[in-house]
């Protein structure tokens, strides 16, 4: 049974720094891109970045480059998501997701991904 455990969310004035943790358990040996995903309230969930299984490769939104990083651990157990110089509207829940397919280039559509954790809430505040 594959599940997905987030951890690292809280409380942090604008400009601050967070690093959110996805613990990975029952994947496949190898997998596609895993990342994170965000949703404010009243809002869509949407994507925010993601990393391949050889950690070779990493997508951001474009509202996040330049702040936030995302990285996998050598056991690619775990990833990663750093993310500095937040905003108010970086405030959302963050979702860890992995998708099972091994693709070229991932796709940003939550509903392609396949397995997901239960969220932690961040909070910026200004």
């Amino acid at each position: 049974q594959v599940q997905l455990v987030e951890s690292g969310g809280g409380l942090v004035q604008a400009g601050g720094s967070l690093r959110l943790s996805c613990a990975a358990s029952g994947l496949p040996f190898i997998y596609g891109y895993m990342g994170w995903f965000r949703q404010a309230p009243g809002k869509e969930r949407d994507f925010v970045a993601v990393i391949n299984w050889s950690g070779s490769r990493t997508y951001y939104t474009d509202s996040v480059k330049g702040r936030f990083t995302i990285s996998r651990d050598n056991a690619k157990t775990t990833v990663y998501l750093q993310r500095n110089s937040l905003k108010p509207e970086d405030t959302a829940v963050y979702y860890c997701a992995a998708d099972r397919q091994l693709r070229s280039v991932p796709v940003v559509a939550a509903n392609e991904y396949d397995y997901w954790g239960q969220g932690t809430q961040v909070t910026v505040s200004s």
